[in-house]
């Protein structure tokens, strides 16, 4: 049965009356002031301190290689190899006064390695753009080292000439191969490639410097102590090229149309500058000794301030042609050769000539890395024939002039060599107005 109450039964219990709520504290009473929030109204009172910003974690940014840093192997490497294509005339004397060679003979060791070092190096570049063999710098130092290394310890004069030979034709297997893998590393930098340009200058210039005591002291079989740099580095690149060769395998070619008339001038323009090159290189100390009637010391100390000068104008000619681009300072290494030239004739006396003969080392130069880059990028797609004609053809047959300038220092003496050779610039400076600037290409090493 079901009760029914009464709302008036008193004895009903009273319904639970609404009282006051307790405040939630999660939630702002709008009513009571923050006080951590100024009041405009309340004198005195401050805002709250804000929370301490943490400082954001440093950022790395990755600092771009110096030149140096990214050419330091294909520099070194380059200077090991051109030690021993300076080798030869260092020890060319030595077998005439030790095996009592005849001037044809020595002539004949010359004519062996650049025989050796020029022919051979279009070819080689032509095969490091298609099989791209990189063990071929390597090898090649390796090669120049051991072979002439090994000359100076055979008796009989072909066996001697022959490995002269294989030495020239080490230098060739190294410099195709060597400048394909310098230009992918530095890029578009022109001051980046004085770096390798300039290794081969050290090394043909450091080779007299080392040779001729050991020779002194040991004679001709003092060349065996030429060995060990080569194996070393041939080692160094060949360890080298395995590291990279997972990098490399992804690596694109590069692409463009190859422009084979300006590569043409820029050639010619090459032999010009190496006439002038070596025809000083041969003949300054004979100038200081006839001409100028110095001692010898000071007929090698002009010498050594010509290569020197070399050495820096390549450095040079690089960090210009960033600024001023490559045809242009191709062009001012001929409008500046001449006149530099000239002050070396002009001054009077056997040692302020000295100041010319660095001027003139630093302008003849001047154009020599910049037409190593220069070739390249005529022909974008084949950087290793490239190389192989600027950094070996081009300046051999150059070389091959001397024996010319030979008879007019007969006829004329060493100071009507430095007079035919004062026409040499005005030549190259014509020949380098032809030169075009190049086209920007796409490109993925």
């Amino acid at each position: 049965m079901t009760q029914t109450l009464d709302p008036a039964d008193p004895a009903r219990p009273d319904p639970p009356r609404p009282g006051p709520t307790r405040p939630d504290p999660t939630r702002p009473d709008p009513g009571r002031p923050d006080p951590g929030r100024p009041d405009p109204g309340r004198p005195g009172t401050a805002p709250r301190a804000a929370a301490p910003v943490l400082p954001a974690a440093p950022v790395s940014v990755p600092v771009p290689a110096s030149s140096w840093q990214r050419m330091r192997l294909w520099g070194i490497a380059h200077a090991v190899d051109d030690l021993y294509q300076g080798l030869v005339p260092a020890t060319v004397p030595y077998f005439v006064l030790d095996r009592h060679y005849g001037y044809v003979a020595a002539s004949g060791l010359t004519l062996a390695a650049t025989l050796g070092s020029s022919i051979p190096q279009p070819f080689i570049g032509i095969a490091v753009d298609r099989l791209r063999v990189g063990w071929l710098a390597g090898a090649g130092v390796g090669i120049a080292g051991i072979g002439l290394g090994l000359s100076g310890l055979v008796p009989s004069y072909a066996a001697v000439w022959c490995l002269i030979l294989l030495s020239g034709l080490g230098v060739a297997m190294f410099h195709p191969a060597a400048g394909r893998a310098a230009r992918e590393a530095v890029g578009d930098s022109t001051a980046a490639m004085s770096v390798f340009a300039a290794g081969g200058s050290v090394g043909f210039f450091l080779a007299p410097v080392l040779a001729t005591p050991a020779l002194i002291a040991w004679g001709v079989g003092a060349t065996v102590l030429f060995v060990p740099p080569a194996v070393l580095m041939a080692f160094v690149l060949l360890r080298h090229r395995r590291r990279q060769d997972p990098a490399a395998a992804g690596a694109g070619a590069r692409t463009g149309r190859d422009r084979w008339r300006p590569f043409a001038v820029l050639t010619c323009v090459e032999v010009v500058r190496s006439m002038a090159f070596f025809g000083l290189n041969t003949f300054i100390e004979l100038y200081w000794i006839r001409q100028l009637h110095a001692s010898r010391g000071l007929a090698g100390a002009a010498l050594t301030c010509f290569l020197a000068g070399g050495v820096a104008g390549t450095l040079l000619g690089g960090r210009i042609a960033d600024r001023i681009g490559m045809v242009r300072t191709v062009q001012l290494g001929g409008a500046l050769a001449l006149p530099m030239l000239a002050g070396l004739l002009l001054m009077p006396g056997a040692r302020l000539p000295l100041v010319f003969a660095v001027l003139t080392g630093v302008a003849l130069n001047l154009p020599f890395a910049v037409l190593v880059k220069l070739g390249q990028d005529y022909l974008p797609t084949r950087p290793g024939t490239a190389a192989g004609v600027t950094l070996g053809l081009a300046v051999s047959v150059g070389g091959l002039i001397a024996p010319l300038l030979g008879l007019v220092a007969d006829a004329q003496g060493p100071r009507g060599v430095l007079v035919v050779l004062c026409a040499v610039p005005p030549v190259a400076l014509l020949l380098g107005l032809f030169l075009p600037e190049p086209r920007p290409e796409p490109a993925a090493w």
